[in-house]
């Protein structure tokens, strides 16, 4: 970032002069991002659909991508400018490591994540913004770590769980009842399986599994011993497991009273 602001700031996205239009710029977006903390690490997992208005503008997007071997960016808003920036990001902590001979910190990482946010404001006024959710294992802590931004940057620590994208509201509050501080792994992943259920039944921008096609959320751990992203055996297990539970209970399971 630095080195292209410095010789070719052009080349930023944030400094990408757009056409004088008139309504809306019809670009892919991606949704929704959900993340949530288990004792070992945390989980970061994301739908498979993209939208551009009213339209599927594609069935099997993927949203979740490694950052680093401890980290995992999801992405949410505009698909195009979102995945141009998790590039950008993955190269300069892969540039700083070789460099420095040592890893940048969860902090760091996140702080730099905000930065690079914040130079996409421009067009992020324009109507193409980025929001995505950062998640990783925090070596110096040893515990999973979530991080939550908005449009210009702002960065926010989340605790237990997190949620992003146009269906983030009803995968929070589906996560909100159903998250434990005891979580293991897979109850974990199954957690914010069902949370992206939840999304993609009132979000009409969210796709749920797609059993037809075999199309499934990409669901990624990280932990101590680095980032993993689940097979599609194992999502697909969970989300069929989810989906036959929900034949008897559509709304999905239900949260002790007190």
């Amino acid at each position: 970032m630095d080195f292209l602001g410095a010789h070719v700031p052009e080349l930023l996205p944030g400094n990408r002069p757009l056409p004088p239009v008139q309504g809306a710029v019809e670009a892919p977006h991606g949704t929704t991002i959900v993340a949530a903390s288990f004792p070992g690490g945390v989980v970061l997992a994301g739908d498979r659909r993209a939208t551009m208005g009213n339209v599927i503008a594609q069935r099997d997007i993927e949203k979740v991508f490694p950052a680093d071997e401890y980290s995992a960016v999801g992405i949410a808003g505009t698909a195009g400018l979102a995945v141009e920036m998790v590039k950008l990001f993955q190269l300069e902590l892969e540039h700083f490591e070789k460099v420095e001979g040592a890893q940048l910190s969860l902090e760091g990482k996140a702080n730099r994540l905000s930065t690079m946010i914040r130079s996409n404001l421009g067009m992020a006024m324009q109507g193409l913004a980025v929001v995505p959710l950062f998640a990783g294992y925090d070596i110096d802590r040893e515990k999973g770590r979530i991080f939550s931004y908005d449009v210009t940057g702002g960065r926010s620590e989340e605790h237990g769980f997190a949620a992003t994208g146009s269906g983030s509201v009803f995968a929070r509050s589906a996560l909100k009842k159903l998250f434990r501080e005891d979580f293991t792994e897979h109850q974990a992943a199954t957690a914010v399986v069902q949370a992206l259920y939840d999304a993609a039944d009132d979000d009409s921008a969210t796709g749920g599994p797609d059993m037809a096609r075999r199309i499934y959320p990409i669901v990624t751990v990280i932990t101590e011993e680095g980032f993993r992203k689940l097979t599609e055996a194992e999502v697909s297990e969970i989300a069929r497991a989810v989906h036959e539970r929900r034949l008897d209970q559509p709304d999905g399971p239900r949260a002790a009273l007190l």
